[in-house]
């Protein structure tokens, strides 16, 4: 059973900066997509970013040059660091994992708040 754990969110002010962690019980090495989604109050799960094997990245358009995923597959992690953070970055950001060689493709964490005060 794989288990992705998140860690590092919070509450900042409106500008500041955080880093999202998340740690997988397995490793990582196998996935073909690693990334960030996050859902604010009365909205739908949205994609954040997400990194390929290949190291490939993706954003959406309204966290881009301000947000970076990266993995480090030797600790079985990804990363979101964020940096110029809005209030409407506010929500649960919740880590993503597609396995393509398991039975069980696709894995979530539980999630971790951000809260970006104005």
């Amino acid at each position: 059973q794989v288990q992705l754990v998140e860690s590092g969110g919070g509450l900042v002010q409106a500008g500041g900066s955080l880093r999202l962690s998340c740690a997988a019980s397995v490793s990582i090495i196998s996935t073909n997509i690693m990334g960030w989604y996050r859902q604010a109050p009365g909205k739908q799960r949205e994609l954040v970013a997400r990194v390929t094997r290949d190291g490939n990245t993706n954003y959406a358009n309204s966290v881009k040059g301000r947000f970076t995923i990266s993995r480090d597959n030797a600790k079985n992690t990804v990363y979101l660091q964020m940096n110029g953070l809005k209030p409407e970055d506010t929500a649960v950001y919740y880590c993503y994992a597609n396995f393509p060689s398991l039975t069980l493709r696709e894995y979530w964490g539980q999630g971790t708040q951000v809260t970006v005060s104005s």
